[in-house]
């Protein structure tokens, strides 16, 4: 998401937290190269000078020239004065009568539609009755997308060809009363640019069904244009929030940095990944510490939380730790962590220099292993799994025949296996009996 710029900060803290003394100059010259990160990382330029002039300000005092360690202090006023450019969290509005309305807007080829499957996954989760609506006859399969999407997530779709958008809107309104939904999500037309044939269209669905949220979804990959399609839809229509989507693609994150400075308009969600589980509530405090390499040790337990079972992790950790786990074990925990989403994205949110150091490895190495384990370990008896001890020679040879593999490459996964149970048993007798609980409960 920000892995360029996130670098560049990097060597900048690093020569300051060198230093035992940080001069006026060397506060400059930290700043100059803050200064040309952002612009790199298409931050808008007046938000640019506004936060280095408040840093510096900050930097140059008394708070840094009193601290025992200058460096961490100046690093510490850039995170809190990043958090303040981000923006104060804005938790989406579901106030009111039910069914309480979201419409999401934006131009074509935004992410409107797997937005708003998203965004209803992530609120059926949560306890609401959710309904979708297909309120863009005019892109070709937006409606079939929606309906797929409901699909997946059991979640009602309201389509009915030849209703223009704001007669179905109304239909699906009293459909959504007398069914009992507590949310109706209506996914709008968009174009391939602001003109007022498709303003027109929002502000009459708005007359027939006034939304209490109206959600712009804009694409983090057009960079600083995101900002001038934000301020577009603002001075037409009443936009209360925006979700980013593609914040997992090559963008520069510079529009998540401006575009609440600029626009004036709540940040909500960011889009981090095609599947439908990649939404994430947006929170100034967590992406600020993930741009400053910082990590999200928050965001990395709710993503464990959402695919561990916590009775089943519990149990699983105190095996692990008396070394007495199997390989369906080591298989089981394995697929386990794949749930937690791309690894690249866990690998983003460890801090420090561990994250540092993760981002070494290459996801894709790391995938195809856990592939060849996985197809390794399918390959033996259920027997064999449970009880490695019994893996000869000649077993080994017919479990690398079934997989298509080399016995060495069943020896390796044998002896990964081994060496994890010892590290195991060493950890369990040095007295870390308690550090199951850190992951399963």
């Amino acid at each position: 998401m920000f892995e360029t710029l996130t670098n560049r900060l990097t060597q900048v803290f690093d020569g300051l937290r060198r230093r035992g003394k940080l001069s006026e100059a060397d506060v400059d010259v930290a700043m100059r190269e803050v200064r040309l990160a952002l612009l790199e990382a298409d931050v808008h330029y007046s938000v640019v000078k506004d936060f280095v002039a408040r840093v510096r300000a900050r930097a140059v005092g008394a708070e840094v020239s009193k601290a025992l360690n200058p460096g961490q202090q100046v690093i510490k006023i850039v995170h809190e004065e990043l958090i303040t450019t981000l923006g104060e969290p804005a938790p989406l509005n579901l106030s009111g009568p039910k069914p309480r309305v979201l419409m999401l807007v934006g131009l074509q080829g935004s992410g409107k539609t797997t937005a708003a499957g998203k965004l209803a996954k992530l609120l059926r989760g949560k306890g609401e009755r959710v309904m979708l609506v297909a309120g863009d006859p005019y892109r070709p399969a937006a409606v079939q997308q929606l309906q797929s999407l409901g699909e997946r997530i059991d979640v009602p779709v309201v389509a009915e060809s030849g209703v223009k958008p704001p007669d179905l809107v109304a239909k699906a309104f009293d459909q959504a009363q007398k069914g009992g939904y507590t949310v109706m999500i209506i996914d709008t037309a968009g174009r391939s640019q602001l003109d007022n044939a498709l303003m027109d269209e929002l502000k009459a669905i708005i007359r027939r069904v006034p939304p209490v949220e109206t959600l712009l979804v804009v694409d983090s990959m057009i960079g600083q244009e995101a900002l001038h399609v934000a301020e577009g839809f603002r001075d037409t229509v009443s936009i209360t929030g925006l979700i980013l989507t593609k914040m997992d693609g090559d963008s520069r994150g510079g529009a998540a940095i401006s575009i609440r400075s600029v626009t004036g308009v709540a940040l909500k969600y960011l889009g981090t990944g095609e599947k439908l589980d990649a939404l994430e509530i947006y929170d100034p405090g967590r992406l600020a510490s993930r741009i400053l390499g910082m990590g999200d040790v928050i965001g990395l337990i709710e993503k464990a939380e959402a695919a561990f079972d916590a009775e089943s992790a519990q149990k699983q950790a105190d095996k692990m730790m008396k070394g007495q786990f199997d390989l369906e074990d080591w298989l089981d925990q394995m697929r386990q962590l794949r749930k937690m989403g791309p690894l690249s994205q866990i690998l983003e949110m460890l801090p420090g220099q561990l994250g540092q150091a993760a981002k070494q490895v290459d996801p894709n190495d790391v995938e195809k292993n856990f592939k060849h384990i996985e197809a390794i370990i399918n390959s033996m008896t259920r027997g064999e799994r449970r009880n490695p001890d019994v893996l000869n020679a000649s077993r080994r040879r017919r479990i690398a025949a079934g997989c298509g593999m080399e016995v060495q490459d069943v020896n390796k996964l044998v002896k990964q296996y081994r060496e994890t149970q010892k590290m195991m048993k060493i950890l369990q007798k040095s007295g870390m009996k308690g550090l199951p609980k850190m992951f399963g409960g």
